[in-house]
């Protein structure tokens, strides 16, 4: 485990109860970093019964406090420059560095819909969130890691769809391809600076990524969220070599060597978390 005392990290999309944001601000914390954590709105949706006393945003920074970090919640949606700027400001004046940025933010859209039937609007939207966000807070971390930037890190919470294509997925694999060229050319550009910049690649993890597809199936059946996930298939877990889903807990240790000492000599890589799927 590595020794991130005096750091602060900025850990984007940490707002529901079973998202990879929250457990890597968890993990990051358990290191020593203060963190900040961050998401379009504080409380999210709450659509699983036992998320019911989960108060987003503010549940997380009190688990942050109780491991005996610092933390701060902030409102922000990463497709607004205004947001992504005042989000930056807002770390700045609390901790008066970024040390470590990991962008969780991500959504999948609607799955299957074959690009002769995607709507521009849903098209539009996939890009802003994935890879527009991306860039808006990319670049702000970045200028604010300038020009001390010797040990800093950013890591981007991509994708399987970001290497390879899935039918019916065109607007997310896009965009998640997008944000891998963008991870790449901030490499080579920040590693001037040693400001590392890498990325995680997960693939069939269990989280709440899918919910909102969920709710709506539930919706159209006439039954509860918790039904929908309790008749769900076990998708791709038969066929994981190792045998199981992905956790936020895998995600998070991924994080951890990307954003320690130990990872001064990566930048640009990727790391894919399939357990064996794609092999």
């Amino acid at each position: 485990m590595s020794n991130l005392k005096g750091k602060i990290a900025l850990v984007t999309g940490a707002a529901t109860h079973k998202s990879m944001g929250r457990a890597i601000a968890l993990q990051l914390a358990t290191e020593g970093a203060d963190v900040v954590v961050a998401d379009k709105f504080a409380v999210p949706k709450i659509l699983r019964a036992e998320d019911a006393n989960w108060r987003g945003l503010h549940s997380v920074v009190q688990e942050i406090e109780a491991l005996g970090a610092k933390g701060l919640a902030v409102e922000a949606d990463v497709g607004s420059s205004k947001d992504v700027d005042a989000l930056v400001a807002k770390t700045l004046e609390k901790f008066g560095k970024i040390d470590i940025l990991v962008h969780c933010v991500g959504v999948r859209g609607p799955v299957p819909v074959p690009v002769i039937e995607l709507d521009e609007e849903t098209w539009r939207m996939l890009i802003d969130v994935n890879l527009h966000g991306s860039f808006l807070v990319g670049k702000a971390v970045a200028k604010a890691m300038l020009p001390n930037g010797e040990g800093k890190k950013i890591v981007f919470i991509g994708s399987g769809a970001g290497i390879e294509a899935f039918a019916g997925a065109a607007g997310y694999c896009a965009a998640k391809h997008g944000l891998m060229g963008l991870m790449k050319c901030m490499a080579i550009e920040l590693a001037p600076h040693k400001i590392n910049v890498n990325a995680v690649l997960p693939v069939a993890f269990d989280t709440n990524f899918r919910d909102e597809q969920m709710s709506k199936e539930a919706k159209e059946k006439g039954i509860s969220v918790d039904e929908v996930i309790k008749n769900q298939p076990q998708g791709p877990a038969g066929a994981i070599p190792i045998g199981r889903l992905g956790t936020p807990e895998d995600a998070a240790g991924a994080v951890s060597y990307l954003v320690s000492d130990k990872s001064s000599f990566a930048s640009g890589a990727s790391i894919l978390l399939a357990g064996g799927l794609a092999i």
